[in-house]
């Protein structure tokens, strides 16, 4: 599929950039996509954000060329993009669980991280219920907070909100919602690879009270995916809408927040997209 054949030249120029500074509008561009799009469709695929990737794969390269007895650290440590010494130590450390000065020690092992391809899984006939619907602007009101994107998890900090939230508090908000999607929503935005806006609250068009926070969000096109079952069921779907619907589709994340509705074991992944 062209999707794929474009994430895979993107990864060959990010592999033929690791010793420079790396474009990420051009890998973008390479992948035909919008840098949003490419960022947030690399997480799903691999697991971990593509700041991780690049990391993980210089000190791949720079550990083998320590192996080196006449190669000066502060050479390697410039080479793969760091200014001192000590900022490329700690990122060597937290790969490897070694110091850059064990590589004289040959009794050592690595861990190689090779060169991630993009391939195409057949995994069955199992249908993805999805509907396109085109949405006038609205708003999100509830509570807003940073959260840390974790690897096949979920940031405890969410739990908490759900529950410290007092019944009078679900109540209010409650009566707010009055669009579609409907109940209380989790609403995730402001994507940066490291960290996300969650947001715990309502679709609505109703003014609230300024101790909530609120989210506006234009004008959209959404793919609607419908799920049964429970959270981790939740999670495959998500998965799969990056993995397999996004590459045979013609439509890419425009970027606006993503939205979760759930009741009685039925959900409903809101995603925001526009066409290539």
């Amino acid at each position: 599929m062209n999707s794929l054949r474009q994430m895979n030249e993107a990864i060959a120029y990010i592999e033929a950039h690791l010793t420079t500074s790396i474009n990420y509008k051009k890998v973008a561009q390479i992948a035909q996509c919008s840098e949003y799009h490419f960022k947030r469709m690399f997480s799903f695929l691999a697991g971990i954000p593509l700041s991780e990737y690049i990391r993980r794969r210089r000190m791949t390269l720079a550990a083998l060329e320590l192996k080196g007895e006449q190669t000066k650290i502060i050479d390697v440590a410039l080479k793969y993009g760091y200014a001192t010494p000590n900022s490329f130590a700690k990122a060597f450390h937290q790969v490897h669980g070694l110091m850059p000065s064990d590589m004289r020690d040959q009794a050592h092992s690595l861990k190689a991280y090779p060169q991630l391809t993009f391939q195409l899984t057949v995994r069955g006939v199992n249908e993805m219920n999805v509907r396109i619907v085109q949405k006038d602007d609205f708003s999100i009101i509830g509570t807003r907070k940073r959260m840390k994107v974790l690897e096949n998890d979920v940031d405890p900090e969410i739990n908490k909100l759900w529950e410290h939230a007092s019944e009078d508090t679900l109540e209010e908000l409650k009566k707010l919602s009055n669009l579609e999607p409907t109940g209380i929503l989790h609403v995730l935005t402001n994507y940066s690879e490291e960290e996300i806006d969650y947001y715990f609250g309502v679709a609505t068009s109703k003014n609230s009270s300024s101790s909530y926070d609120s989210l506006d969000i234009a004008e959209q096109t959404w793919a609607v995916f419908k799920v049964k079952g429970g959270w981790e069921d939740v999670q495959a779907a998500w998965e799969r809408i990056y993995s397999e619907w996004f590459p045979s589709s013609n439509y890419e994340h425009s970027g606006a927040p993503e939205i979760l509705s759930s009741k009685d074991e039925v959900s409903e992944i809101w995603i925001p997209i526009v066409k290539k």
